[in-house]
């Protein structure tokens, strides 16, 4: 007979070889001879559990626990064991005796975080995950996760600040490659997204779904006719994994519409919608599904799926994080300028215009991103488009000791100077100026922080989008956004169109105090004549005419990736399609006219 240790460890060096057969055979074998041993036990656990034999596995890590009562890793695997075969409770109670006898280790916090997510406790999970990154800095299998975890809570600053280091991370596999890819291109970091894809198309064979994940990518970055091109060659995809198969048809369906093929489009939904899915992942068929019924001009059956969307939304967010229901819409319109103190708002040397940014503001959904793009094809310009860094300039004031925005009157030049020191200090982790180039800052809702931008930037030039009140609501409540408070204020027209009221309501009292230099841009009149609309523009912001300006769809395809939700539409030509939409959907605006009634007159709309 041989000795039992022996058996156990030919039988680890086997698995370890990739011979899991041998492996098995061997600490059976091993079991056999020595069942009470900590070590055969052990590796006889190891194997099962690797085999996927989770009872035998439980069953030997459950001894273990008995035989050596105080070793932390016996419970640690006797808790993944449990997980493992779907005890999650029994899980929970095992890892709690773990850390109780001082397991700490990555390995460690990597399994809690699995079983916290089996459990739906996703803000343990992510808690686990930061653990668990911070013993292992470059295991990408780990750091992978957490980025992840980070960013299905809609925490951009952490997922960006997590996922920055990749390029150290190691034991990459194809799919954390690809995963980590995609996370990149969502925080707008395109180029080394397009790094990993480089990387993964050297690769000799890639399997169907990875395809079909990178496929993706390239719609992303509106590169459509390769995205077509390649899902071409891969033929129908009906033999694959159905996860996999959700993935063709969606991939399918998306690109039909990129087509304006929204029959065959409309047909893969109606397809992928009858299949078993997540509700994270049901939530975006269903959006884009809409969009496809309302181009078909189906449109009670458009307000019915997109209706069940938002529904879909919520529910899936409400697992995520708490929400409030109960939150005052737009709520922070209530904190308004101080008109005695807005008028002590002076000093003697602010920036110059050339040395302000430029502000893009407006309620999202009115024409910024075209307006933004025209700019940006300007050589003297360069766009940042959606990015907080005016939000987290603005709570500067408070930090320095001011309360804002109603009591700014007192604030020293130097203090002033440091707000302002820290924005551009913000922006340039993004954007590197070229000498004599200005800064195009668009982010729609900014506009509700007209009070710091006429404190730290009063000669800043503003370009305020206006669109048809009721185009605008339409539009937002077809749209599938992230953040949770956006996510809350479109799930009902009512709502948004309270939002909408209130958040002009709050510009044009802010604006008759302040004073801005501000030039309203009306979407109707800039889609209809828009190179006389566009020199307008550049005659305001003092900026020479350039012709590609009057080429805004040639200089998006050739950026590539577009953070904001109308990417796809940027790249067409200018035209006029979306004016008038809602009245497609007027039977149910009646309170979204009602509530938009004073800007309806006061824009001639009416």
């Amino acid at each position: 007979m041989k000795d039992p240790i022996e058996l156990a460890s030919a039988a680890l060096d086997s698995l370890s070889q990739s011979a899991p057969a041998d492996a098995e055979r061997l600490s059976q074998q091993a079991y056999r001879f020595a069942p009470d041993d900590p070590f055969v036990v052990h590796v006889y656990g190891a194997v099962m559990s690797a085999r996927g034999s989770y009872g035998a596995a439980l069953r030997a890590f459950r001894k273990l626990t008995q035989l050596e009562p105080d070793v932390a890793a016996h419970w640690m695997n006797l808790g993944t064991a449990l997980r493992s075969s779907g005890s999650d409770q029994e899980a929970l109670q095992a890892y709690q005796q773990a850390e109780r006898r001082g397991q700490d280790d990555a390995d460690f916090h990597y399994n809690v975080a699995l079983l916290q997510q089996q459990l739906g406790d996703l803000q343990g999970m992510r808690n686990s995950l930061e653990l668990a990154a911070i013993r292992a800095p470059i295991d990408a299998e780990i750091r992978c996760a957490h980025v992840q975890a980070c960013f299905t809570q809609v925490d951009t600053e952490a997922t960006a600040l997590a996922v920055a280091s990749w390029r150290q991370w190691q034991n990459w596999t194809p799919e954390l490659l690809i995963t980590t890819a995609g996370l990149l291109l969502q925080m707008g970091m395109q180029s080394d997204a397009e790094q990993i894809v480089a990387q993964l198309e050297r690769l000799p064979a890639r399997s169907t779904d990875m395809e079909l994940r990178m496929i993706a990518m390239l719609e992303r970055v509106n590169r459509v006719d390769e995205a077509a091109t390649r899902l071409a060659k891969l033929g129908t995809v009906t033999s694959a994994a159905e996860a996999t198969y959700r993935r063709w048809l969606a991939m399918s369906a998306q690109l039909a519409s990129r087509r304006d093929d929204n029959l065959l489009a409309a047909s893969l939904y109606e397809q992928l919608l009858t299949l078993p899915s997540e509700p994270a992942d049901r939530q975006h068929h269903l959006f884009s599904f809409a969009k496809v019924l309302d181009a078909l001009g189906s449109y009670d059956r458009a307000i019915s799926v997109i209706a069940e969307a938002h529904q879909t939304q919520v529910e899936v967010l409400e697992k995520l994080m708490p929400l409030d229901e109960d939150r005052e819409v737009m709520a922070i319109t209530q904190y308004r300028c101080d008109v005695e103190d807005a008028a002590g708002w002076q000093e003697a040397a602010p920036p110059s215009a050339d040395d302000s940014p430029i502000f893009i503001v407006a309620f999202p959904r009115s024409g910024t991103t075209l307006l933004e793009q025209m700019l940006d094809a300007h050589p003297g310009v360069f766009t940042i488009d959606e990015q907080p860094f005016l939000q987290k300039a603005t709570l500067q004031f408070a930090e320095l000791g001011f309360e804002y925005p109603s009591a700014l009157a007192d604030m020293r030049p130097d203090q002033l100077a440091a707000i302002r020191r820290h924005y551009w200090e913000m922006v340039a982790t993004k954007v590197q100026l070229k000498p004599g180039q200005r800064l195009l800052d668009k982010n729609p809702l900014n506009m509700l922080r007209l009070p710091a931008i006429r404190r730290l930037f009063p000669n800043a030039k503003i370009l305020l989008a206006i669109r048809h009140p009721c185009d605008v609501i339409v539009s937002n409540y077809f749209q599938h956004y992230r953040a949770p408070e956006f996510v809350m204020l479109c799930r009902e027209l009512p709502n948004l169109a309270l939002g909408y009221r209130k958040c002009f309501d709050f510009w044009y009292s802010q604006q008759a105090i302040l004073k801005a230099d501000v030039l309203e841009v009306r979407y109707e009149s800039f889609v209809t004549d828009f190179d006389r609309q566009s020199r307008s523009i550049a005659e305001f912001l003092h900026l020479a005419w350039h012709d590609d300006m009057l080429s805004p769809a040639k200089h998006a395809r050739a950026k590539g990736f577009i953070s904001t939700p109308s990417y796809s539409q940027v790249i067409q030509p200018v035209n006029t399609k979306a004016v008038g939409r809602w009245r497609r959907y007027e039977q149910v605006l009646g309170e979204v006219v009602q509530q938009t009634q004073p800007y309806l007159r006061k824009w001639d709309y009416l």
